[in-house]
């Protein structure tokens, strides 16, 4: 299952060959085949086109009707050549002449096999499934190039989507612990390299804006998600004019789900909106470049405000709804981390006793010299 959440292309080319075999295999040929009607008199198997020329034959010496005979052969292709093929298989000579006068109506030359002496007429090869099979044949090649282009397109969009791989993974780069706070991020940025990197972009008119994206370590484990929405909206306009965004962090080790809510300028000094908002979690001011932390029991996330402009017009107070929000959600893991930090400490207090075991050596030292 891992290997088709990491490549969609091969899912969706598998999903389209399954159902393409179910359809065309299954349920075209097996449950539901197609079933032919109205088929014309040269159509039929050799047998049946047969009894039919013999029975338009014997009708047409009853009743000498030239226009019942092109009727019934309007639509088969060389006709007078399969009815003079027909003639020389009956042995009947009254059976041969009635055959040969029918196809006197077809063709003035009538049938010159049944001369005694001439050659033979051979019969028109019959129609088979030859030609539905070509037809066939080009629609499930037309599909495998379909599929392989949709795989192909499927393959390069990945492709451009992927970050670049610069040799080590993500855990090997990673160095010192992960920030905890804002002060702390913004003395340490670039010092620690995030286990996974989302932007999440709202634009006004996305009414059903809530993006969430999936924390997994380099082994494809799921740590957690986090993702941001609409919060809070104002007025009564369509599309809305969205006021507060929320910012959450799911951790699977946490029984909580760390939430903070971004408003913008109006909604954050509003009293009212801001009491109304403060149950879904703590207010953050929206501002460019504003880091909001996010920290559960083994997750940070550091939420950062890349780009944010206000909507103007209409009947509403100035900066109460954004035109346009831009986030960047940047998580790490803590547990690796926080582990190098304890050996870092512990090395810090092995030195520190060294140094005062030192200190009492030469106090002794002294002492004696004393």
């Amino acid at each position: 299952m891992d290997y088709f959440k990491k490549n969609p292309g091969i899912t969706a080319l598998v999903a389209f060959l399954v159902g393409l075999f179910i359809g065309l295999v299954v349920l075209g040929w097996g449950l539901m085949p197609v079933k032919w009607t109205d088929s014309r008199p040269h159509q039929l198997s050799q047998d049946y086109q047969e009894l039919y020329i013999q029975m338009a034959a014997d009708t047409y010496a009853l009743n000498g009707d030239t226009a019942v005979v092109q009727n019934a052969f309007r639509d088969w292709p060389d006709a007078a050549t399969d009815i003079c093929a027909y003639g020389g298989a009956v042995a009947d000579s009254a059976a041969q002449a009635n055959v040969n006068r029918m196809a006197m109506v077809l063709d003035p030359q009538g049938c010159p096999n049944l001369v005694p002496g001439a050659p033979p007429v051979e019969p028109a090869e019959p129609e088979e499934g030859g030609a539905n099979l070509g037809v066939i044949l080009l629609l499930l090649l037309l599909l495998v190039v379909l599929a392989g282009a949709i795989y192909y397109v499927l393959k390069k969009r990945s492709a451009l989507t992927e970050p670049e791989d610069t040799g080590p993974t993500f855990l090997d780069e990673m160095a010192g612990v992960p920030p905890t706070t804002t002060d702390e991020f913004a003395d340490r940025e670039g010092a620690v390299t995030p286990l996974a990197r989302f932007q999440s972009t709202y634009n006004y008119g996305r009414d059903n804006y809530d993006d969430s994206f999936s924390i997994e370590n380099t082994d494809g484990d799921f740590l957690g998600e986090c993702g941001v929405g609409v919060s809070e909206t104002i007025g009564t306009d369509i599309p809305k004019n969205v006021t507060a965004f929320e910012v959450w962090l799911f951790d699977k080790n946490d029984i909580r789900t760390e939430t903070k809510v971004v408003m913008s300028d109006h909604a954050y000094f509003d009293e009212a909106l801001r009491a109304k908002l403060a149950p879904k979690g703590e207010p953050v001011l929206a501002r460019e470049n504003e880091v909001i932390v996010l920290e559960t029991a083994t997750l940070i996330v550091n939420a950062t405000i890349k780009e944010m402009q206000y909507g103007t017009g209409g009947t509403l107070p100035p900066q109460s709804f954004f035109d346009s929000f831009t986030i960047e959600l940047s998580a790490w893991a803590k547990d690796d981390s926080y582990s190098q930090a304890d050996d870092a400490g512990a090395m810090v207090v092995e030195e520190t006793e060294m140094v005062v075991d030192e200190a009492d050596t030469q106090a002794d030292d002294d002492s004696l010299a004393f």
